[in-house]
Parts: C-alpha cells; structure tokens; sequence
C-alpha cells in the first residue's frame, strides 16, 4: 500500500511503526455551526481510508477530536443568548446526525478541549521550561524561531512567511511568528471558557489542543494524521512544531489532507452565498449518493459541487442498485462481511484485482468506483446466464466493494429516497404546466413497483405496491 504524503510530498510506502497496529488522528470540528459538505468531503475520505486499511489486515485506532471552546464558539454563545457548552453540543449532536446518515464510522474516542485542561496547561509548561515558549502579561507564545525544522510540512521558511504568509497578528509578541498557546481571559468572556493556570484565568490556543489529545490518546508519534489541505499551514505545521519541541519525537509519520469543495467552480463561502449544509442537501439527495459523489474524485483533487454531477452520482448509483436487483432474483443470499479476495470466481479476479489495487495506490477511490461499475454493467448483461455460481459471487463481489469498502449503504427499505427524488422533479414539472414530462415520471415510478396518490392540499403519497 502507498500513498501521498504531505510531509514528504511523494507517495510512500506505507509501513507502520508498530506492525498491524495502526495510530490514526484527524482533527475535528469547531462546533458553532451546522456541519457543511467540506466537512463531509473530509470525514468521508478519512473513514475509506480507515475502511481500506482495515480490510488490508490492519487494526486501527482512530481519535478525533472536538475544539468544544474557541474565539467562534464564544462569539456565537453571546449572539445566539445561550452558553459556549450548550451551543457546541447542539452542533457535536448535529454532527453526528449527518455523519451518521453518510454512513461513517464512530472514532474509538472524541475527546474535547474542555476535558483536557489540565494536559493541556502541563503540556504548555513542558514548553515554557524548555525554553521554547515564554509569557506575555499572562499569555503563552510559542517561539517559532526556537524550532529549527518550522516550516517543513508547508514548506514555507521563515523569510517567505514573514513576507505576507498568514499569521497571527498581536503587537506584544516578541516575533510576529509566534503563535498563542495560552490565550488569558478577556474582559466580558464566559466564565465556563476560563481556567485556572500557572499564568492566570484563560483558556487553550487553537493549535496545542491536537498535540495534547493526539498525544494522550495515541503515544508520541501517530502513524496518520489527517486533515483538510487548508489546515496544513498554520494549524498542523504548528501542531509539529509544539509536539517536537516537548518530546523529542517526530509527531507524525504520515501526514493525508484531502482536497477542497468549490460550489459551481467558486470557492465554497458565506459570502458568496454558495454554501449549504449536509441537513439542506439531504433535504434534495439520498445521503449515500453525496457519499458516491464524494468518492468519485481523487481525495487529494478539488472537487466542484453542482446539481448536475449530483444527478451523474446519483444515476451512477441507480444503475448499480438496478443492477443488484436483477442478480437478486436469483435468490443470493446477503454476503458475510470479509475480504473480497475470498470470495472472487476466476471472471471476477479482474475486478477485484482493479478495485483493491486502485485503494493500495494512494485510496484512489475514483478508480475503484470505475471497476467497480464495469463489473455492474457486466453482472446486468448476465441477469440470464445459467451460471448461477457467478451471479451469487459477482453480487456479493459489488455489494462488499459498494458497502464494506466504499462506505456506501443500502437503499433506503422504506419509501426508497431515490424516487422521494422523482416526485420532487414531477412536482416541479406539474407547476411548470410540462404534463408530458409529469406523465413520464408517474410511468417510471409506477413501472418501478411504486404508487403515486395526489392528494387535495398539494402534497403527494409514495407508497410501495403490493
């Protein structure tokens, strides 16, 4: 298995430090706000990767964290009239109801900065006495300039960041590029976000909570940290830099940071006013075809969001579910969770063979969805063959590949979103007064086993034939 590093900036054979056993971190949310699809973009990735090192044999112990207390969560708590916790446990909840429906598999543990405290303030004052932090009228700063190797997983030096890269601006530091381990209380703040330390009430920077709860959970040095590509600089630059200088030990073996999402080629933004939440995109798309959609780029690749390469997933997905409903017929029973090469017939070798060796390449999961819907075409061609041996192994062969690997669950048993989605589209067509195309849905709906009841307010009934 290799795969791209960011630290190294090559793809690397993939060797853990500790034999089958395999440390894994990806950062978190702040949450003060509803989960979004870049969050989605990166959670999911992280969790195939998870999925595919598990299925190579490898056991994995997988931490995120939640940064529960932060400039954000406090800003929103006093505009929104509520408590920094009560508002941060909102969106954890809110979180996980997302998460769950792109069907993504629960961390071995999400510790919170506010459950950290104490490590926290210990690791800091391992940094003050090495010499590699000092205080400022109860504040704590790192001292970037201390830390020889700054700058080698951005590979930015000194002298290009302090000609305009991004840092933190505060006239009392001693250098610009010093950045805030220990933030002291600011007048008017929240009790709850404040905490006692050897340099007075205040809370954690953003950056040292990571090194303290990676550290706690996993050891010293993490086989797979990961994250989105904007948190390479500063956060994880800066999180190497804190964890180096208090251990002595390379914090990160491998460092994965997945690709941003772009809203119609533009930048996803607020400002903008092209940026939706998981719950608003649910509201339209079956959570496992945002998953597929999701897959079907190089993790490491911008991905452009747009309604149209949704519907492409989303016929994509069709044609495979079609494609398992047909081989169905033949009364297969469902497949015992496993690895797909036990299960393969001498036609299917080659499909697994792509598959597989698409994820040991980097979890390349765009080439993987590629074999993976050449063997669905074939399986449909061969809905009559009388070889029944290789319809049962080439439906158990897609359903480990769609499910076990990918991540990607079942149709809904209930309702069946997938056609929720086409009474939306006749919906639309009946107000637009286009019958012949309001007609065409019906038949299509109703071709596939379901019935469509207009109802007097408006609103229409899909229930499933008997």
């Amino acid at each position: 298995m290799r795969f791209y590093s960011t630290l190294t900036n090559k793809k690397e054979e993939f060797v853990p430090s500790n034999g089958k056993n395999v440390s894994m971190y990806v950062c978190g949310i702040t949450p003060y706000d509803e989960v979004h699809l870049g969050h989605a973009r990166a959670y999911v990735t992280f969790d195939t990767v998870r999925r595919h090192l598990e299925h190579s044999g490898y056991s994995v112990k997988f931490i995120q964290n939640f940064t529960d207390v932060d400039d954000k969560i406090i800003k929103r708590s006093i505009e929104a009239q509520t408590t920094p916790g009560l508002l941060s446990q909102k969106f954890i909840t809110d979180y996980f109801t997302q998460m769950d429906k792109l069907n993504i598999k629960r961390a071995h543990a999400y510790p919170k900065v506010t459950e950290n405290i104490p490590q926290i303030v210990a690791f800091i004052e391992r940094l003050v006495g090495g010499g590699y932090a000092y205080e400022l009228q109860g504040d704590i700063y790192f001292s970037v300039r201390k830390f020889a190797d700054y700058g080698k997983l951005s590979k930015r030096s000194v002298e290009d960041l302090l000609s305009g890269a991004r840092v933190e601006v505060d006239a009392q530091k001693k250098d610009p590029l010093d950045f805030a381990l220990w933030k002291k209380t600011k007048p008017g703040e929240p009790e709850e976000t404040s905490w006692k330390s050897p340099w007075g009430m205040g809370r954690p920077g953003w950056h040292i909570e990571c090194s303290v709860m990676s550290t706690q959970a996993l050891g010293d040095t993490i086989d797979i940290h990961g994250g989105g590509q904007d948190l390479i600089f500063p956060h994880h630059e800066n999180e190497i830099a804190q964890s180096e200088a208090a251990t002595g030990k390379p914090f990160a073996r491998y460092w994965i940071h997945n690709g941003f999402v772009t809203i119609n080629k533009e930048k996803m933004s607020k400002s903008l006013g092209n940026f939706f939440t998981l719950r608003e995109i649910f509201e339209k798309y079956e959570p496992r075809v945002v998953r597929y959609f999701l897959l079907s780029q190089h993790y490491r690749s911008p991905l452009d969001f747009s309604d149209d390469k949704l519907k492409q997933s989303q016929k994509a997905l069709n044609g495979i579910d079609t494609a398992l409903d047909r081989l169905a017929q033949a009364v297969i029973p469902e497949p015992k969770p496993g690895l797909l090469e036990n299960i393969g017939a001498d036609t299917l070798d080659d499909y697994v063979s792509r598959f597989t060796a698409a994820l040991d390449d980097d979890f390349s999961t765009e080439k993987a969805i590629a074999a993976l819907n050449e063997l669905s075409n074939e399986a449909l061609s061969n809905t009559h063959s009388s070889d029944t041996e290789w319809i049962r192994k080439a439906a158990n062969t897609m359903k480990l590949m769609l499910g076990d690997y990918l991540g990607i669950g079942p149709r809904e048993k209930s309702g069946d979103s997938r056609f929720h989605q086409l009474v939306t589209e006749r919906k639309e067509a009946r107000a637009q007064k286009n019958w012949k195309r309001a007609d065409e849905i019906r038949k299509e709906i109703e071709n596939a086993g379901f019935k469509l009841l207009d109802n007097p307010d408006g609103t229409t009934t899909l229930t499933k034939m008997i």
